[in-house]
């Protein structure tokens, strides 16, 4: 049913989960995994404002290194995971992208036909004031996708 199967994670351990359950799938049914993450620009979603600090390119250089060592840190045990249970995966990061478009994204790039992910579940206005990555990849996403929660 499914050949190719995307495996968002922030290397938590509820996303954890989703990976876990993400492989899973993808042996049951012989599929190939994408595992991905993404980082953030510095400053997050509130940093527009040109009051605030604004990095160099020094800072900016160590900031990109970081982010991609710390990527590699969270998709390195998914991999090595995928590979005892001999998966076909690529790993891929994407800097400098929010979570759900970069997903996204991703999915269509690489042709995957289910993505499975983790959701915290938050509700009401934990939900409103952190966002929801996983609803935002729900209500924009042209192919299916499991939440595990």
């Amino acid at each position: 049913m499914y050949t190719h199967v995307l495996i968002p994670t922030d290397g938590s351990e509820l996303s954890q989960a989703g990976v876990i359950h993400g492989l899973s799938l993808a042996k049951e049914h012989g599929a190939r995994v994408t595992a991905m993450t993404a980082t953030e620009v510095p400053g997050g979603q509130f940093a527009y404002s040109s009051d605030l600090w604004t990095p160099n390119d020094v800072e900016m250089a160590a900031y990109e290194q970081d982010q991609h060592r710390h990527a590699e840190a969270i998709l390195a045990p998914v991999k090595a995971s995928a590979k005892r249970l001999g998966l076909e995966i690529e790993t891929v990061h994407v800097p400098d992208r929010r979570a759900a478009p970069a997903i996204l994204d991703t999915a269509h790039k690489c042709g995957c036909d289910v993505i499975v992910m983790a959701s915290h579940g938050r509700t009401g206005m934990s939900r409103v004031m952190l966002g929801s990555h996983t609803a935002e990849v729900l209500t924009n996403a042209d192919i299916p996708v499991i939440v595990f929660r």
